[in-house]
């Protein structure tokens, strides 16, 4: 699949390639199951689940935890066998994504649109013995002059300062992205704006990679940009943009990365608009493999908006790493999260 897939997908528009009803293009995809999922969200009948992230415990891979939000009412963590060890009521939260900035000090963050007029990061702790999380509060970040916004993606990256627990990178759903600086103030730790960068529309999803100092940023119905976060100022470069040749369809919205080496690996993107995922070379920006979440023991996935992909060794099931979807349609349940071992998704594009 890897070879033919640039080909196929610009053959592939429209007509002989659109599923039954689907008004949007519908690529080729290989079928991967998926092998466990979490309990449902508690916001029943709703769009709730949104958007995932994972700690690995290094010292005991199967006792890894996921953190989840239902956008309707707070933040859930999850341990790989589905099952609930927390929720936090906390809000309208909309993407989270968490770093172990010292060892055990888990920082979770949120984007929390609560107040729909004043966008702010939701701060957390996780314990990752216990699963429990503790609120760090809810702070504003945007100069005052800015006015209303809505808090929409998340994501964080390494600090690029002295100090620096952090830097997290809040999308406003009007596309401007703002980076803040976390650091830590006599135990409490701070957001504070540093600069910003600005799309045309909406968009969502995002994720650093660390390794390049590279901010990738989901345009829901343009494509996926980069930024570099080590130049003085924030600006787009084009990475995938929807359409046959890139294998996107829209909306183009949760991002993850699978690093390997120096700066190589993929960048998974769902591409929600067919109910897939596409798997990019970071080097060359070119599609590599596209896979479905099929019907199986645990159902497929469809309308997935946040996505979370960990590498390494996770324990029985997850030797090869761990890609989480959230599944937009759990009928007769309410919204959930599915898991995926890695080297399945590789076995099944190759």
């Amino acid at each position: 699949m890897r070879a033919a897939l640039v080909a196929t997908l610009a053959a592939v528009v429209g007509g002989c390639a659109t599923a039954p009803n689907v008004p949007r293009p519908y690529y080729p995809a290989a079928d991967v199951q998926a092998t466990g999922e979490t309990a449902p969200v508690g916001s029943a009948r709703a769009d709730a689940a949104d958007d995932p992230a994972i700690w690995r415990n290094a010292a005991d891979p199967a006792a890894s935890l996921i953190v989840g939000t239902d956008k309707k009412a707070g933040l859930y963590v999850y341990g790989l066998d589905g099952n609930v060890r927390d929720f936090l009521p906390a809000g309208l939260l909309n993407n989270v994504d968490l770093r172990e900035v010292a060892p055990g000090r888990i920082v979770v963050g949120a984007s929390d649109r609560s107040d729909g007029a004043v966008p702010r990061i939701a701060l957390f702790l996780l314990d990752g013995a216990t699963g429990k999380l503790k609120a760090l509060g809810s702070h504003t970040f945007l100069p005052a002059m800015r006015g209303p916004a809505e808090a929409y993606g998340f994501c964080m990256g390494r600090g690029l300062g002295s100090g620096e627990l952090a830097r997290a990178y809040v999308v406003l759903k009007d596309g401007e992205v703002a980076e803040s600086r976390l650091t830590d103030t006599g135990g409490a730790i701070r957001a504070e704006y540093v600069r910003s960068v600005k799309f045309a529309t909406q968009s969502e999803g995002c994720v650093v990679d660390d390794r390049t100092g590279t901010l990738y940023v989901a345009e829901e119905d343009v494509g996926i940009w980069k930024v570099d976060l080590n130049a003085a100022a924030l600006t787009a470069q084009a990475f995938a943009m929807v359409g046959p040749d890139k294998g996107l369809v829209d909306d183009v919205e949760g991002l993850a990365l699978a690093p390997q080496g120096a700066g190589d690996g993929y960048l998974v993107a769902s591409s929600q608009g067919d109910n897939a995922y596409v798997l990019f070379d970071l080097a060359t920006a070119q599609p590599r493999g596209r896979f479905r979440i099929a019907a199986g023991r645990f159902g497929a996935t469809s309308d997935t908006d946040g996505i979370e992909l960990a590498l390494g060794d996770f324990g029985p099931g997850y030797a090869g790493g761990l890609f989480v979807a959230q599944d937009g349609d759990n009928a007769p349940a309410a919204q959930n999260f599915k898991f995926v071992g890695w080297d399945q998704v590789l076995q099944a594009i190759q």
